[in-house]
């Protein structure tokens, strides 16, 4: 048997650090000034438009049998989580690669905070939290994600469609819900970049939502005149299996001028 060569090695996927189901995706979209999202952009990557648009999205869903290095934790398997993204792009010599940038990630488990953020320099918190999941009689289904800051419980929601639908290529739905990759800024020269596998998603056209929260003291005064304003769109997803394989360090040379 032949022994792998090195470029055959570097195009071995990386080994995973975690597998789950994720389900029930809502995600809210704002437009925003992109000024707002340069201390978050991760060296070396550029925003992803959409239409002109820089978004971020507020998304909601739930983490199911959970393992982390191939173990299920105890207490650790099924959790809600929400969080604050936004999209960029990073080109890595060949190719282009999609991705999301976390400005904020809520989980009701400390340890799966602790891990995250020392691991990937994610920005999560550890909040209390709840969810439910509501069957009307109009084919139908509403989906809450609720979270307690400072005494009060915030509240991201929709009703959704039973019918459910592919994404569509060159959709809007399509731009939101097809990255694949995540990138988080670990200083002013270096990126975490890691890679997120899944199937694409099925769809639920979304009839009504809701999104009550502290914005200025959850994610800062900035994104409150955007957060604040109507959504661009309002999107449900069904989620799938995921994969999350260990990160790779990316240090962005200076421009020699």
């Amino acid at each position: 048997m032949n022994s792998p060569t090195r470029n055959s090695l570097l195009k071995m996927p990386k080994a995973s650090f975690l597998k789950a189901q994720w389900k029930n995706l809502v995600m809210i979209n704002y437009e925003v000034d992109p000024q707002v999202l340069d201390a978050y952009l991760p060296p070396g990557t550029v925003l992803e438009l959409w239409q002109d648009k820089a978004l971020v999205s507020m998304v909601g869903f739930l983490f199911a049998e959970t393992k982390v290095l191939g173990i299920k934790w105890p207490w650790h398997v099924n959790f809600e989580e929400v969080n604050l993204r936004f999209y960029v792009r990073y080109f890595n010599g060949a190719e282009w690669k999609r991705g999301a940038v976390f400005v904020s990630e809520i989980v009701p488990k400390s340890m799966i905070a602790l891990i995250a953020n020392n691991l990937y320099k994610e920005h999560y918190r550890a909040l209390p939290m709840r969810s439910s999941i509501t069957l009307s009689e109009d084919n139908h289904t509403n989906f809450i994600y609720e979270w307690k800051f400072k005494g009060k419980w915030n509240k991201l929601g929709a009703t959704v469609s039973n019918q459910l639908v592919d994404i569509k290529p060159g959709s809007a739905e399509e731009f939101i819900l097809e990255h694949y990759w995540g990138y988080n800024k670990l200083n002013s020269v270096s990126t975490m970049e890691y890679q997120v596998e899944h199937v694409s998603w099925q769809t639920g056209v979304v009839k009504d939502y809701v999104f009550d929260a502290d914005v200025a003291g959850l994610y800062g005064v900035a994104f409150e005149p955007f957060l604040k304003r109507e959504p661009v769109s309002a999107f449900f997803a069904v989620g799938s299996d995921i994969t999350v394989r260990m990160g790779d360090k990316i240090v962005v040379k200076p421009k020699i001028v």
